[in-house]
């Protein structure tokens, strides 16, 4: 499912230029333009991060912050055109998870919510993972083929790791960057070289090790 983003925002041009971005970047947005709507839409349930702007017209968003942590630890991404150190400080002090300042790239504020969403999920239980020869430890996040260690780096490694959680699975580029990489707006180059890389490393194993399968126009699986 599509995370939900409240916006909290009373700029109507600045609302409607996240909303439209945030929308094609993957999220359900729901747009409140001052507390009191904020207020509704967080109370109606179903949110899983909001970005809250400090400056509304019926109070302080500092305030609605702080109400909503006496009862919440929904995900908050505060963004101010007020830069000062005080401000930043107050806001995070308060509970917000991260602070935007104005202007700021719709681009980052992308990057910035995907982070937040992923700190604030409960931590996974380790699982390892066997696909043929190939064993992932996931609580030692080490790889190794009939006991002999893969040298991965940490991208590769993750890579692998959620190839190897689904064998057979096609992911999508897409997917791989989000997951991986933390934006789908990264080039599609960074995961053909890091799957060739792979690729590499998986041949160079004394013992037959799974394969990387390429599905054209799509993205990749794992084959034992």
């Amino acid at each position: 499912m599509r995370p939900h983003l409240a916006l909290i925002e009373d700029e109507p041009d600045f609302a409607l230029m996240c909303r439209s971005y945030l929308e094609r970047a993957g999220f359900v947005v729901t747009w409140a333009m001052d507390a009191r709507a904020g207020k509704t839409v967080l109370h109606d349930g179903g949110i899983d991060l909001a970005v809250l702007d400090l400056g509304l017209p019926d109070g302080s968003g500092l305030e609605l912050l702080r109400a909503l942590r006496s009862t919440s630890r929904l995900p908050v991404i505060v963004v101010s055109g007020r830069g000062a150190e005080t401000d930043r400080v107050a806001g995070l002090e308060i509970g917000a998870d991260d602070y935007l300042v104005k202007p700021f790239s719709q681009r980052e504020l992308v990057a910035r919510i995907h982070a937040v969403l992923r700190r604030s999920q409960p931590p996974q239980a380790p699982t390892l993972h066997q696909v043929g020869a190939l064993r992932i430890d996931s609580a030692a996040r080490q790889a190794s083929v009939d006991g002999t260690a893969l040298p991965l780096r940490p991208k590769e490694y993750a890579l692998l790791e959620m190839l190897a959680a689904a064998p057979g699975r096609v992911f999508s580029t897409e997917q791989l960057l989000e997951r991986i990489w933390g934006s789908s707006w990264q080039q599609p180059a960074t995961v053909v070289e890091h799957v060739y890389r792979l690729r590499g490393k998986l041949a160079a194993m004394p013992a037959p090790t799974p394969r990387i399968t390429t599905v054209r126009g799509y993205g990749y699986r794992l084959d034992p």
